[in-house]
């Protein structure tokens, strides 16, 4: 994809990257500039929430404790 940048530096985030990555109006950009590339990191709003739901289906602290268990029982 490509944009544009207009005479006061500005751009537009396609709309594709903005719903695969959830950005929204008021979000922040991080800028990371390694002298051989640009890297964009788009930073939530509320960080928490948009956290949430990120860990469905990994195991619970229960289940790595029991497996846990299971290892020192093999060893």
């Amino acid at each position: 994809m490509q944009t544009a940048v207009t005479k006061r530096g500005q751009t537009v985030i396609p709309a594709p990257i903005r719903k695969r990555y959830h950005i929204e109006e008021g979000d922040s950009l991080i800028w990371i500039d390694d002298g051989a590339t640009i890297r964009v990191i788009p930073v939530a709003q509320d960080p928490i929430r948009a956290l949430r739901g990120r860990g469905r289906g990994e195991l619970s602290l229960e289940q790595l404790l029991e497996r846990r268990q299971e290892d020192r029982a093999r060893e």
